[in-house]
């Protein structure tokens, strides 16, 4: 194995907030439903579907943010094993302001399309666009970027 350049690491703090805000809005949701239902059966299953469906994304909001994403010299992975990209699969790195990226964090375009997954809290994909951040550690994602930027500046002055 490579070695770890850096380590994306979920904030505790964040994890925690996170997932008690988004359960704690599935069951506020479940709560009217059982001591104020709604009189139209329509509004009172919405009520009950949206509710489990806080507490379900909660549920998978905990368990995506128990990983951490690793940089090495040949690509970004997860300590679970998953590659998210080649290093030398990657177009660009953007952590502007008008990106359209996760909170804390930065998007990456590839050359090539990759496969359409999502980590709640952690990273998304879709098509050649990632999307790294989320309740990760702000200053670990703004040094991974750059480390990124600079491992993409040396293999162009490479070529």
């Amino acid at each position: 194995m490579s070695e770890i350049l850096v380590k994306l690491e979920v904030a505790q703090g964040r994890r925690m907030f996170g997932v008690l805000s988004i359960i704690g809005l599935g069951l506020t949701l479940l709560y009217i439903a059982a001591v104020y239902p709604p009189t139209i059966l329509a509004a009172l299953l919405s009520l009950a579907l949206v509710g489990f469906f806080f507490i379900w994304a909660g549920y998978r909001l905990y368990q995506s943010t128990d990983n951490t994403i690793i940089l090495t010299r040949e690509a970004i992975t997860t300590k679970s094993g998953r590659v998210l990209c080649r290093l030398d699969d990657i177009a660009k790195v953007d952590r502007g302001f008008f990106a359209f990226k996760p909170s804390n964090g930065f998007l990456v375009l590839l050359k090539s399309r990759g496969e359409r997954s999502w980590a709640p809290g952690m990273w998304w994909s879709f098509g050649k666009h990632i999307g790294i951040g989320g309740v990760t550690s702000p200053r670990q994602s703004k040094e991974m970027v750059s480390i990124i930027q600079i491992i993409l500046a040396e293999n162009n002055a490479a070529k």
